[in-house]
């Protein structure tokens, strides 16, 4: 009896090590091949590797989506930091007392030039 379970022992182990080899092309254009013990033993693992490509694709994506992102920021504060510059030489310009003058004299405003010098109070 115990030979017996050795010979089925014996089969079982070629007929596993037979399915290992036997692979062909028209197995795995008509699916049967997705059936086979050896590929569902495997296939937690097989949907693993599958799980991690789909968040290694999504990561990409998603980095370069933020690097477009920061340069076309980086763009629009290189533009504001000119346009500031700019304001800040205007209202520099503008501040001057002889600027304010012709502005005012321009305008025929009431509003005169002070001629005298202004005096410290003290107490």
């Amino acid at each position: 009896m115990a030979e017996d379970d050795e010979i089925v022992e014996f089969i079982d182990i070629k007929e596993e090590k037979s399915e290992y080899t036997k692979f062909t092309i028209r197995d795995l254009l008509d699916g049967s091949i997705l059936t086979r013990k050896s590929l569902v033993k495997q296939l937690p693992f097989i949907l693993f590797l599958s799980l991690l490509a789909l968040i290694y694709i999504g990561n990409r994506y998603h980095a370069e989506k933020i690097i477009r992102q920061l340069d076309k920021m980086q763009s629009e504060v290189m533009d504001l930091r000119a346009e500031s510059i700019t304001s800040e030489a205007d209202l520099m310009f503008i501040s001057k007392q002889s600027e304010v003058a012709r502005l005012l004299r321009d305008e025929h405003s009431s509003i005169k030039e002070s001629v005298t010098p202004p005096v410290k109070i003290r107490r």
